[in-house]
């Protein structure tokens, strides 16, 4: 961590205020080195309070997705502990797939401010701009089979809709498979893109991407009616920083019933689409449906004329009537 996050960090863990020479004994360094990080902090837009027999205070901080702020909230171990952020990628997906080639960990963390080539399942474009979203992507290595990776969506969406509801005072469900709403309207989509063992029929790795609309946006008309962001829905701004970190603490959670899928009971309770009828989509042919439930493997349980049937997320889409 650089000096000038160090001293943030400090300013942060002490509210009430810290002396310059307690921040530079604690850190190990210079009183001039603190000076420097204050007048570095403040150009990067922190608002800091300089005080006689109280020290620098932190007043206001802006919204910048920073390794120092995100674990301020993190207390996942693995899931998220290590990370890079980057102002612009093509897509976090892409640049966590290259890392897995080159054998980076289980839990590894990619961050962008945001994407050129956003994109969502099907090869649809993910809505991408600057200092107003959450775009992630985890590197996961589960000892699972490939047919079960839909579980790995299925929980992920679990863990952002909690998420979301700890920085924000809205309720979260989710669209079948990978879409989390706020009344009624789009706020995240996930992308779970798996590298296969072909001998075994193996997970090697799975990389999972998350976007949430985080900040006030203004959508482009063709998707005003239909995607909104946490902060348009709840009425203030949220922290980045600390979405990212939740998200982590709730997929570190939830990781261990992978096997067992108990987060599966959540994620029907959760559903905006059990019990509605619906159209299907596949491929160039869609039909009418009515969703009955959402099974313990992840996959939809739907009723058209031909009689029950289940299908996974690799196969279908939906569209709410």
């Amino acid at each position: 961590m650089s000096t000038k996050n160090e001293v943030l960090f400090a300013l942060m863990t002490e509210p009430e205020g810290i002396s310059g020479e307690r921040v530079a004994r604690r850190l190990g360094i210079t009183r001039n080195s603190v000076w420097k990080a204050i007048g570095q902090l403040r150009e990067d837009g922190y608002e800091i309070e300089a005080a006689t027999n109280r020290g620098y205070r932190l007043v206001t901080a802006p919204d910048r997705v920073t390794e120092v702020e995100i674990r301020r909230w993190l207390k996942a171990e693995t899931i998220g502990a290590r990370m890079e952020i980057h102002g612009e990628l093509d897509s976090t997906n892409l640049r966590a797939k290259a890392l897995a080639a080159t054998g980076a960990p289980h839990g590894y963390l990619v961050i962008a401010d945001s994407q050129r080539q956003g994109r969502g399942r099907f090869g649809r474009s993910f809505f991408s701009p600057e200092h107003s979203g959450v775009y992630v992507t985890y590197l996961l290595r589960p000892q699972m089979l490939a047919e079960r990776a839909v579980m790995i969506t299925s929980m992920a969406a679990v863990a952002v809709a909690r998420a979301i509801e700890a920085v924000a005072e809205v309720h979260a469900g989710i669209k079948w498979v990978n879409d989390i709403y706020i009344n009624g309207r789009k706020v995240c989509g996930i992308l779970c893109e798996a590298g296969l063992d072909f001998e075994s029929g193996m997970l090697d790795y799975a990389a999972l991407g998350i976007g949430v609309n985080a900040q006030p946006m203004a959508f482009p008309e063709d998707l005003r009616d239909i995607a909104t962001s946490v902060a348009n829905e709840c009425g203030h701004t949220v922290s980045r920083s600390r979405l990212i970190a939740e998200i982590s603490n709730q997929l570190e959670a939830l990781y261990p019933q992978l096997e067992s899928g108990e987060f599966m009971a959540e994620s029907r309770e959760r559903s905006i689409v059990i019990g509605r009828d619906v159209t299907v989509l596949r491929g160039d042919e869609h039909f009418q449906a009515r969703v009955l439930d959402i099974d313990e493997r992840g996959r939809l349980v739907i009723r058209t004329e031909a009689g029950v049937s289940r299908v996974n997320s690799g196969e279908i889409s939906l569209k709410l009537n």
